[in-house]
């Protein structure tokens, strides 16, 4: 099989699926952003403003989402891209945590400087843009959760939309709080809290996609356990070389070397292989080698 060739592309991913409600999402959140921006600096309440910032972020994470969709299918026509192009959905997902922290420490740093200041805030305008945010957040949640637990593209989106209804949530808190007090600091401490609650869960997010990129074992993957499975199959003697990774979300992969016994049926062992790694570890990609006698340079290899 020649490079460029096979799987390089055109698949279907596990966040395809979910593109119309990516799309929905995107407009809405894209329309309100402005509108709270807006809101946020004529009536100078950080809380909106830093709501806004956490909503251009959604923009920009719903909008990379859905180009990586896209991307993501794209054939090959390079010949170099011989994984495709699948990995552009966990960059996305890494934009977003990039976003989500940006944010967040923007709001925080504000917070701590507005500390001491008398802030005049004005309520109702916060109250009004806090309940329509979270309307709109409550219906991308609804149309992206399916979604997220299928794909870490989606699902970065999805969290972004979660903290975000969080954030019009605290908007609504300290409309509240300012209306009822007549202080202004509330809009200080309701902004730090969803500044620091919108890096938590990108700090969350993050360990996934390094955990993708760094290509360690999928989620749920034993992989002295999945050696062990191999070991156990009729006419094999020695599993090694073995190794298991994640190429996009959906898309788990595997490759090892099967030394077989002397009277093995070595079609008859590949095929219980994959099998058992289909079955047993939703591995559907296996790239397997049998052989006969130990191959020459396996042992020298260090990694």
């Amino acid at each position: 099989m020649g490079a460029g060739h096979g799987h390089g592309g055109g698949v279907a991913t596990a966040a395809g699926g979910h593109r119309r409600g990516l799309a929905i999402s995107f407009a809405m959140v894209a329309v309100f952003f402005v509108v709270e921006l807006v809101v946020g600096v004529v009536s100078g309440s950080l809380a909106l403003i830093s709501d806004a910032g956490h909503m251009a972020a959604d923009v920009v994470a719903l909008g990379a989402a859905l180009v990586a969709t896209k991307i993501a299918t794209r054939p090959d026509t390079t010949g170099r891209r011989t994984y495709g192009s699948y990995r552009a959905e966990v960059f996305a997902s890494g934009l977003s945590v990039l976003l989500m922290l940006g944010v967040s420490v923007y709001v925080v740093v504000e917070a701590l400087r507005r500390t001491g200041d008398d802030v005049e805030v004005a309520s109702a305008p916060m109250l009004v843009v806090g309940v329509v945010g979270l309307a709109i957040n409550v219906v991308s949640i609804a149309l992206l959760r399916g979604g997220a637990q299928e794909s870490l593209n989606v699902r970065g989106a999805y969290l972004e939309v979660v903290a975000d209804a969080a954030g019009s949530v605290g908007v609504i808190a300290a409309g509240l709080l300012v209306a009822w007090t007549g202080r202004g600091w509330w809009d200080t401490v309701v902004a730090l809290a969803i500044g620091l609650f919108v890096a938590v869960r990108a700090m969350g997010l993050g360990r996934q996609v390094l955990a993708v990129l760094g290509q360690h074992a999928p989620d749920g993957v034993d992989v002295d356990l999945m050696a062990a499975d191999l070991s156990a199959i009729p006419g094999v003697d020695d599993v090694h070389d073995l190794h298991a990774w994640t190429l996009t979300s959906g898309m788990n992969v595997a490759t090892a070397h099967l030394l077989l016994t002397s009277d093995a049926d070595s079609h008859g062992v590949l095929q219980a292989a994959q099998r058992t790694l289909r079955a047993g570890y939703g591995i559907e990609h296996a790239t397997l080698q049998v052989e006969a006698r130990p191959t020459p340079g396996c042992e020298e290899v260090t990694w």
